[in-house]
């Protein structure tokens, strides 16, 4: 674990403690300590993209070490995961585990910033774009995070599932919602994290919609695209990982389940879900830490 650099750590909490808070919420999920070093399930997902050659130099998957640091960015989906009882599952794994693994949640971007918006584009255009040591409109670039954590978990809300049909004509510069220009973003930014090879990154499969509040054209690109970034974009020995949340809340399926959802136009996730979904997440950030992320499920179960 790297030495931690106290100036720039106090710096960085000063902006950052203006995001939206949270606190702690179900504490039955802390209850379920799944052990990803015993998890011999293979992910379709990964086996998927296990055959892509890749001349990326980074380092082997090694364990972490037990004071791994992760930072958790998030919107309102992250949130209730959150507060579902993810905090409470690493302070009952680290526990059991004899671990010190240290968890962070940050609203990012914030909503005093750069904006509540933190779909393809918006990490494009703060991590790539505007790369470099100094915050884009308040917002953390990968130079200023990389040295406080050693994880960077990232996601998406829900809208990104509101994705419109191509044009023919993908611009890693724009921000509509069309699978042309996400994959030209998530390209860019595979690149970008492949800077940073003592980091590790946790990338959540998006947010789902539900039936009420979409249409079967934008639910099947959204799957279509999900299915992209496990299968091809994701690629076996990097630094990047897939956790597969979509996947989680579809069961399968284009839409989000109504049964998941706090109600039947309302995508975010409910209480009893999100309390499903935490240790999950939990489980599946654990084995990334260990270095068992290409080999076990990219749903934490």
């Amino acid at each position: 674990m790297r030495i931690r650099h106290v100036l720039l750590f106090s710096s960085f909490l000063a902006w950052a403690c203006g995001g939206e808070g949270t606190s702690p919420g179900d504490d039955a999920a802390a209850d379920i300590v799944p052990d990803p070093a015993a998890d011999t399930n293979l992910d379709t997902g990964a086996d998927a993209a296990a055959d892509t050659d890749t001349d990326l130099e980074l380092p082997p998957a090694v364990d972490m070490g037990p004071d791994t640091s992760i930072v958790y960015l998030h919107h309102s989906t992250g949130e209730n995961i959150w507060n579902g009882g993810v905090l409470e599952w690493f302070e009952a794994y680290n526990g059991a585990h004899s671990t010190s693994y240290d968890i962070t949640e940050i609203a990012f971007p914030s909503s005093g910033g750069y904006g509540w918006a933190n779909y393809p584009y918006d990490y494009w255009n703060i991590w790539v774009e505007h790369a470099g040591p100094d915050p884009y409109m308040t917002e953390p670039t990968l130079e200023i995070l990389a040295p406080l954590y050693d994880v960077i978990v990232f996601k998406h809300c829900y809208p990104v599932s509101q994705i419109q049909e191509d044009t023919g004509t993908g611009d890693v510069t724009l921000e509509t919602k069309s699978i042309e220009n996400y994959k030209l973003q998530y390209a860019a930014l595979a690149d970008r994290m492949h800077e940073f090879p003592d980091n590790r990154f946790i990338v959540w499969t998006g947010a789902a919609l539900v039936q009420g509040s979409t249409d079967v054209g934008q639910a099947t690109r959204a799957r279509e695209f999900f299915t992209w970034v496990k299968e091809e974009w994701d690629q076996p020995g990097d630094n990047i990982f897939v956790w597969d949340f979509f996947e989680l809340e579809t069961q399968g399926g284009i839409y989000m389940l109504d049964d998941n959802a706090a109600g039947t136009t309302d995508s975010h996730p409910n209480a009893t879900f999100s309390a499903f979904a935490a240790p999950l997440f939990g489980a599946r950030a654990v084995s990334v830490i260990r270095g068992t992320g290409d080999s076990t499920s990219l749903t934490g179960e």
